[in-house]
């Protein structure tokens, strides 16, 4: 009540959605200085947006754009949408730049260490096992973009976008709710957000960023987030244990194995959430110390966490990018 209160002195209201998308949960909370737009249509216009990004994205829509791309044979070219074409070469680009630790075809190597959905291992995957999925991967040489097409050019390639589709979900949103004339406002889904303008406290959005702690969910840091795209990748919630050795889901395409560095998770301010999305994910699979000699090499806001190397210290090790301490100054 104090908020809607306030929001009428002010002469503006806050329009809030909620929903599920992409196999997790959507919030956005945008800010109608008219006090004109209608909520259902606001709500119309972005079930739209995300209908079109799962027809164009989605691995579980069978009749999707990808799916189709996956279940073609060899040496087939599909023509493809504008969006699904911008994403693809998007993740062409951060795959050359991250020394091809980003990788949207490692599909078969998440199933086989048992990361996939109704993938699940009792044993270790042997080195033949990893050479055999391996074969398939590799998105350089598996995939071809060339004039709105994708040809597949590897036998058993797969793409998964699940690592920028995401992302690129919450721009395709955030150009939605723009269209209403709306400045101020958040979309996130599933952790991965994009901010524009200012809260309703006339300041930049305060979005905290969690602690890698696969028991705790606290707050780590907070960041004042404006006009930028916000994503953390984490290796704290999927993983297994076997002989004493901790084996996440965060795989190195260009090994075939789970990474085995301390960086438990990286998380990247950037121009929009499709480049966040990505470049998390692939900061992560290089590590802290690689990954931060990119990130200021290209500019790159980011803040690397990573467990603390004293194993009688059961707390982390914060290393933020030269642009990220410059914004948070």
């Amino acid at each position: 009540m104090p908020l809607a209160l306030a929001a009428c002195k002010k002469g503006w209201s806050l329009l809030e959605l909620t929903g599920l998308t992409m196999g997790t949960g959507y919030s956005i909370a945008a800010i109608d200085h008219s006090r004109a737009v209608d909520k259902a249509e606001l709500q119309a216009a972005v079930d739209k947006a995300l209908v079109q990004v799962n027809t164009q994205m989605s691995n579980w829509d069978a009749g999707s754009e990808i799916s189709r791309f996956n279940a073609a044979a060899t040496g087939t070219t599909l023509p493809v949408s504008a969006e699904l074409a911008h994403v693809m070469q998007a993740a062409a680009e951060v795959h050359d730049a991250s020394e091809g630790r980003f990788d949207v075809t490692v599909g078969p190597l998440i199933d086989l260490w048992g990361f996939g959905a109704g993938h699940t291992r009792q044993d270790m995957p042997t080195d033949a096992d990893i050479a055999r999925a391996m074969d398939c991967c590799g998105q350089a040489r598996s995939v071809e973009i060339r004039d709105g097409a994708l040809t597949k050019t590897t036998e058993g390639a797969e793409v998964y976008l699940s690592s920028i589709g995401k992302g690129f979900g919450v721009d395709h949103v955030a150009r939605a709710i723009e269209s209403f004339g709306i400045t101020d406002y958040m979309v996130e889904i599933g952790g991965d957000l994009y901010t524009a303008g200012r809260n309703p406290d006339g300041q930049p959005w305060q979005i905290g960023i969690e602690s890698p702690s696969p028991v705790d969910r606290n707050v780590l840091k907070v960041v004042g987030l404006s006009d930028m795209g916000m994503a953390t990748s984490g290796d704290y919630r999927n993983f297994f244990d076997h002989d004493g050795q901790r084996y996440s889901h965060i795989i190195d395409a260009t090994t075939g194995r789970p990474v085995t560095h301390d960086t438990a998770s990286v998380t990247v301010l950037t121009e929009n959430a499709m480049l966040a999305d990505a470049w998390a994910t692939a900061l992560l699979v290089l590590g802290r110390e690689r990954g931060l000699e990119i990130a200021n090499d290209r500019d790159m806001a980011v803040l690397f966490v990573d467990r603390a190397a004293d194993a009688a210290n059961k707390g982390f090790e914060v290393t933020a990018s030269n642009r990220f301490q410059a914004l948070s100054a």
